[in-house]
């Protein structure tokens, strides 16, 4: 039977079934700061926080929201801030009183914030200085409250490593009095009331991009992020005695599952990167023995380009792990070379708080979705009959599990595209297509509307991107269709090259994918480009790129 040939690869030592606490996930905040009072949990620049100040500072903030603004259970609040000691706080202040965090990309401009606010409901947000410019014309359009974070006020150590300007930057002035300065709210010292919301309220809301429409909320509750932050740390035997690089954004579901939920309940230590730099990472790694590094595809492939890289001892790390996209052969093997570890794929979307599928760590393989983790029941259907496909047959995946969402906010409609029942189960729909190999191993085959038809041949450009990886010459790429009178669709790459290989043609990387790979899936069309469009999380935005082609086309016609 499919769903049970990954059981022969199941982590040694680790139970196929997960008893998951019962509790308010605020309280592992308090169970570590009474475990740990002085143990350093965030790492901010050579800035500690320890666990026991942690724990009181989250409670003073939400105190505040309770007392001051009367922030109620269920109510939702915004969270609009950069990887930083106040993030942190924020989230476990809001889940303090009670009320739903709603986490945002902070690359978000104030007509997506509009959105956020309106369809959520926030009236309070707590945002970076940097960012208020965007979130001030919502006020009194729905917003009524900021919490105006700085993020040099957690900055009470000198250090010599490279501080990005909006991180050192002083308080400024606030001059409005629905205003309040991070530091101000602090102050008042209020007390937060006894807790009331349990496992099955809602605890966390981070909003979906979608394929079509309006970002969409996902309401999660307290058990169901319980499951993923308690299922990875369990998964990867991790104890208070790891250190973990927070590289990945916090507003998005892995950061914030695996690099700040999960150590927070095991007492480990975060070291924590704002933004991106592969310099500082490494820097972090050597000064602070880091043991475990979660990434996506995207970061690995610029920290291992880094021709500084081995200048860093690497030697503390033990565990590399992530997903966002197929890792690259080629780029894997870089990263064992250098450090002697496996990239640890995993597989989760928004809908269910990270991940559904990881790799055992003892066995992994490469490109790989991984395995259905702790009570976790995944199928492959076919898209359009629904019904269930035998292993190693192409379809997508469908997911039921402690980690899924309890639906859509207040979107009916989505909900009912979104799931479906079999066997008596709820399953979520991904829209992601994979195939089951021997081993019950889950292998990504595309998004469900990702594929290009080439004269009546099927190509999934991640298979493509994958190919195309093993060109020396190629960092980055991404694989879309191209209008072709004689085939319907063309494959095109848009390809980033590695430096030292400007002497490359277009036409050269084009006469290689050739003899490299089925004529039907070769790229016809090469095009170089200094840099492939992302998200807030990194992840290639290969629909922007496709929809450029697209209105390109038009044009030419």
């Amino acid at each position: 039977m499919a769903g049970q040939l990954h059981f022969e690869h199941w982590p040694p030592g680790v139970p196929r079934h997960l008893t998951l606490p019962q509790t308010h996930l605020f309280y592992n905040a308090e169970v570590s700061a009474q475990r740990f009072p002085d143990k350093p949990f965030i790492v901010f620049y050579d800035s500690v926080l320890s666990f026991a100040r942690f724990r009181d500072e989250a409670e003073a903030l939400a105190g505040w929201l309770q007392h001051e603004v009367g922030v109620k259970r269920g109510d939702r609040v915004l969270l609009d801030l950069q990887n930083s000691p106040q993030w942190v706080l924020a989230f476990y202040a809001i889940l303090r009183a009670d009320a739903v965090v709603v986490p945002v990309n902070p690359m978000n401009r104030c007509e997506e914030l509009r959105h956020l606010v309106a369809d959520s409901g926030a009236t309070v947000a707590f945002a970076g200085q940097e960012l208020l410019d965007e979130l001030r014309p919502l006020l009194g359009q729905g917003l009524e409250r900021v919490v105006v974070a700085t993020y040099s006020d957690h900055l009470t150590t000198p250090t010599e490593l490279r501080v990005p300007d909006f991180v050192s930057a002083p308080r400024a002035p606030l001059d409005d009095p629905r205003l309040t300065a991070w530091n101000g709210a602090l102050a008042r010292g209020l007390r937060p009331l006894p807790m009331q919301a349990g496992p099955d309220d809602p605890a966390v809301m981070p909003y979906t991009s979608g394929t079509t429409g309006s970002p969409k909320g996902c309401v999660h509750t307290h058990r169901s992020v319980m499951s993923t932050l308690v299922g990875g740390t369990t998964w990867f035997s991790r104890t208070q005695d790891a250190v973990y690089l927070a590289a990945l954004p916090f507003f998005h579901v892995t950061g914030l599952s695996g690099s700040m939920n999960g150590p927070l309940y095991v007492g480990a230590t975060v070291v924590v990167l704002p933004r991106w730099d592969r310099d500082a990472a490494a820097a972090l790694m050597q000064r602070y023995r880091v043991t475990v590094w979660q990434a996506i595809t995207a970061m690995v492939v610029d920290f291992v380009a880094n021709p500084r890289l081995t200048e860093y001892d690497l030697s503390s790390l033990q565990g590399i792990r992530g997903g966002g996209a197929a890792m690259p052969e080629a780029v894997a093997h870089r990263l064992k070379a250098l450090t002697g570890l496996d990239f640890v794929e995993g597989y989760g979307m928004s809908e269910t708080m990270a991940a559904t599928h990881i790799n055992p760590p003892q066995r992994p393989k490469p490109q790989c979705l991984g395995v259905p983790v702790f009570d976790v029941d995944a199928r492959v259907i076919d898209p359009v009959t629904l019904q269930e496909l035998p292993q190693g047959e192409s379809g997508e995946i469908v997911v039921h599990g402690p980690q899924v969402m309890q639906g859509y906010w207040n979107n009916p409609g989505a909900n009912a595209g979104a799931f479906i029942e079999m066997d008596g189960k709820r399953f979520l729909r991904t829209g992601d297509l994979a195939r089951i190999d021997e081993d019950g191993y889950f292998f990504m085959t595309d998004r469900l509307k990702r594929m290009i038809n080439a004269s009546g041949y099927k190509v999934w450009p991640a298979e493509v991107e994958a190919l195309m990886y093993r060109h020396p010459a190629v960092q980055e790429a991404c694989v879309i269709a191209a209008p072709d009178a004689k085939r319907g669709e063309t494959v095109k790459a848009v390809v980033v090259l590695r430096p030292g290989f400007e002497h490359l043609t277009e036409q050269d990387l084009i006469d290689w994918a050739h003899e490299h790979m089925a004529p039907y899936k070769s790229p016809r069309i090469v095009q170089f480009v200094s840099a492939l469009p992302k998200s807030g999380s990194g992840k290639v935005m290969w629909r922007q790129l496709q929809e450029a082609e697209a209105g390109a086309a038009g044009a030419r016609a």
